[in-house]
């Protein structure tokens, strides 16, 4: 079975109800639907081509990749952190619709060459009063990407599956604010760590998709943010 099928069989099986169960944490995370802001995020999934996986382990296919960048660090919202390309739904807009056109904005990726697989299930930000729909996409034909704007970006990069995979490459991110320890899974891969939000995206999409294998919760990553 391909990435590919095993992505359209999960937004399908959630469509239909009778999806994976969900991570229990996110259910910690509330906002009041009533005056949050409504987002969207693409995760979009392609064929690797010319940025090889690190990992030589057989953990996920060698050229499967996703795309991801890594906020300005002038920005005050979530500064320096890496993210999936995403924004605002404007009014009228479709959650679909507002993740394309905020990843054309601020990836550069040609949405012609994107394929919508399914929209996932809100998620709850309360840190900025959010209320993010998850976009699945396939690269059906991959676009250069490159950093639209640098007051919005620092970077842009397609990181390999298996590297995220890897379990050399997991910990646990540690975050500490006015006395609190938070932790969320994370992946240090390409000189960045990917926590927060995304990364607890990415850890239970992978763990639904049956493409995750152990590794160490005990190791903690601590950031300074």
């Amino acid at each position: 079975m391909t990435a590919r099928r095993d992505l359209v069989n999960l937004v399908e099986s959630i469509s239909a109800g009778t999806g994976p169960a969900r991570n229990p944490y996110w259910q910690t995370l509330t906002v009041d639907p009533s005056v949050a802001r409504k987002a969207a995020v693409l995760i979009l999934f392609g064929a690797l081509d010319d940025v090889p996986a690190e990992s030589g382990k057989p953990l996920a296919p060698a050229d499967l990749d996703v795309l991801l960048l890594e906020r300005a660090h002038t920005l005050d919202d979530h500064p320096g952190q890496v993210a999936f390309p995403g924004g605002g739904i404007d009014p009228d807009e479709s959650p679909v619709a507002a993740a394309l056109r905020e990843a054309q904005e601020e990836t550069g990726v040609d949405p012609e060459g994107v394929e919508v697989l399914g929209a996932l299930p809100e998620l709850a930000l309360p840190r900025g009063n959010y209320l993010v729909t998850p976009v699945l996409g396939w690269w059906a034909s991959p676009s250069p990407v490159h950093v639209v704007d640098y007051g919005e970006s620092a970077q842009v990069f397609r990181v390999p599956v298996r590297d995220l995979l890897d379990p050399e490459n997991r910990a646990m991110a540690t975050v500490t604010r006015m006395n609190r320890t938070f932790q969320s899974p994370a992946f240090t891969v390409r000189d960045v760590v990917v926590w927060g939000f995304t990364g607890m995206i990415l850890n239970e999409l992978f763990d639904q998709l049956g493409w995750s294998v152990p590794w160490d919760r005990t190791r903690l990553h601590p950031l300074k943010v």
